[in-house]
Formats: structure tokens, sequence, C-alpha cells
């Protein structure tokens, strides 16, 4: 039984790739271990899009050369929209563990998505920021994940408009390009700007907010869901407490499924499951649970399966894939609070 991961190994969004892979891996260990699919052991190809549409397009075909059945990943919404014309042709059902572009859902396409859209992160991400004081905000995105970043401004700018906020000035850069982090700083207005709102990885969002600190500039800062990984904290510090980030999961649930896991995750990796990994993790098990319904077969067999299976029992809740392959799944508002993500009351 072979499977394909897709995500970015290497590069400024290596966290969420990594994070990614290491789900899928317990995942897969754990089917393995009790005797795989139908007696046959699951083996996974794992290949590295670099956050590029042609490396990603390219490492795609790869993976279908080794005629992988099914493919968890891309772990961006910019790859999955470079992918997708290529798993249509193919008829690869794909489930993505942290794919969230509102231009990606509602389609009757091969992909799955794990994680809620952009807009249900955004509209209480902006209810959490208008409630801690946000009224004049201003945007900074990057356009190296544009179907996501600009997605995700559009639906965070009209639900903070709602709640009676205004946004006074929305600027970009190109992640990895140090100098258009002063760029898109110095275009906002020097006054009136309460709040910040970062829509890029947890790599850039750092940079920007040491780089705006280092201008002068003083806001209260806040982050898209994107960069609410364990690298915001390792390599913000003190610069990122007190920042709020949308979270898919609750990093002190109780559920024992969820703590055996974190153990694993802790004891395999040395460090701290992220949400890429839950998502990764809790898409996996889907994945092969569909495998299992239909023996091993996939193309359109293993689409309905996936659709018409679960619900899932994830690690922190149960949850299925409607008939459009989306999910509606709980969104937590989290706080870094000394070192750590708390998910707020």
């Amino acid at each position: 039984m072979h499977i394909g991961y897709l995500g970015g190994l290497s590069g400024r969004v290596a966290d969420l790739g990594e994070a990614g892979r290491n789900g899928v891996m317990l995942a897969v260990e754990e089917v393995n271990a009790q005797g795989g699919i139908r007696g046959r052991q699951v083996l996974v190809e794992y290949a590295d899009d670099a956050q590029d549409p042609a490396t990603a397009k390219l490492a795609l075909q790869n993976l279908l050369k080794k005629n992988v059945q099914l493919l968890i990943g891309p772990m961006t919404s910019a790859m999955a929209q470079a992918v997708l014309p290529d798993i249509e042709t193919a008829q690869l059902p794909t489930v993505s563990p942290t794919v969230t572009a509102t231009s990606l859902a509602g389609r009757d396409d091969m992909l799955f998505r794990v994680a809620p859209s952009v807009k249900s992160y955004s509209d209480q991400m902006a209810q959490a920021d208008y409630q801690a004081g946000a009224r004049k905000v201003a945007i900074v995105l990057d356009l190296g994940n544009r179907a996501f970043s600009q997605d995700w401004a559009l639906q965070y700018g009209e639900a903070m408009r709602r709640l009676g906020a205004q946004i006074v000035a929305e600027q970009s850069f190109t992640s990895g390009d140090d100098a258009s982090y002063g760029r898109a700083l110095d275009a906002l207005p020097r006054q009136g700007v309460d709040t910040l709102m970062v829509v890029a990885s947890a790599v850039d969002t750092v940079r920007l907010i040491q780089t705006a600190r280092n201008r002068g500039l003083t806001p209260r800062f806040s982050a898209s869901s994107w960069a609410g990984t364990e690298a915001l904290i390792q390599l913000g510090g003190k610069a990122v407490e007190g920042m709020y980030s949308a979270q898919l999961f609750d990093r002190d649930n109780g559920n024992p499924d969820y703590l055996r896991f974190a153990a694993r995750y802790r004891e395999r990796f040395k460090q701290e499951p992220g949400f890429a990994a839950v998502g990764a993790y809790d898409a996996a098990r889907a994945a092969l649970d569909a495998l299992t319904r239909t023996s091993g077969q996939g193309g359109t067999a293993l689409k309905r399966a996936l659709q018409e299976g679960g619900p899932y029992a994830g690690l922190q809740e149960s949850w299925r894939f409607d008939r459009m392959g989306d999910t509606l799944r709980a969104v937590r508002i989290a706080e870094v609070r000394d070192g750590r993500f708390k998910v707020r009351d």
C-alpha cells in the first residue's frame, strides 16, 4: 500500500512541512503496528515542495510515477492551488491537513481539507482582537502564499469592519526579501494604528515584528492561523508574548488519545506537537480508514469512501468531511503566555 506526502520540508515554511510529515509518520506507524491495511504494510513517499509552485508540481509528478494511491498534503493553500489541476487529472484523492483558502472550498474535486475555512478562523480572530481593543488596524501580508494571505486579509478585514473597527492600511511583502519588510512597514501610517495583523509564516511573522520594533513601531501585534506553530515562540521569544493566533487545537486538551499522541511526539521528535502535526495525524488516520474500507482501491472509490466515512475520532474532536470534502471544526483563539500557546476562555 503506497501513499504520498507533499509539504514544505525546506525553506522558510519548513516548520509546517516537517510537523505535517511527523504527524503522518506516527499515524502510519500505528496502523502498520496493528497489521497494516488488510494485512499489507503502508509505505509513505515523502516529497518536498519547497513552497514553490514549479517544485511542487514536479514533486507531485514524481510521486505519481511511484504509483501512490493517495496524497496527504499540501500544507499551504498556494501549493494546493498549484498542484490541484494535476491532482484532478490523475484523479488522486488528496487530504490536506492545513489548507484553508476560501477559493478551494465548496468544490467537488479530489481535494479534502481537514482544517476549517479561512472565514471560520478570521471571524473568531476578529472578535478576539476587537475585544482586546483593536479599533484601528493595519494588515501586512506575505504574497508568497497569496491564496491564503489575501483571503485572510479580506475575510478578517470584513469581520473587523462589521464589528465597528477600521482597516487603516494594508501592505504586502515577499517572504525571503528582508528589505520588503521595511518597505511594507514604512508605508504604514506613523500614528493611529493600535493593532498590526501579520499574515505570514511563523518565521516571517517574527522577522516582521522585530523589524517593526527596530523602527519604533509599538502597536499590539496579532497573527493569522498560519503563524501559530511552535517556531513562532522558539524564534520570537519575548517579542511575541501576548500575541493572539487562531488555532485548530488546544495544547492543554485532556483527551487521552491526544495525550498519548503528544507523549509519543515529544519522545520521538524532541519537541511539542503543533497544529500541523495534529492536523496531519487526523488527516492520515481518516485517509487510512478510507483505504481500509475500499480494500486499497484509489480514485473515485476512495473519494467516495472519504465523503461517506466518519465521523472520524480525531485527537481532540470527532469530525467528518461534507460532500465537497470540507470540514466544520472548532476554532480556538490562543494567546502566547509565558512562552506557551494558551487557549483563551
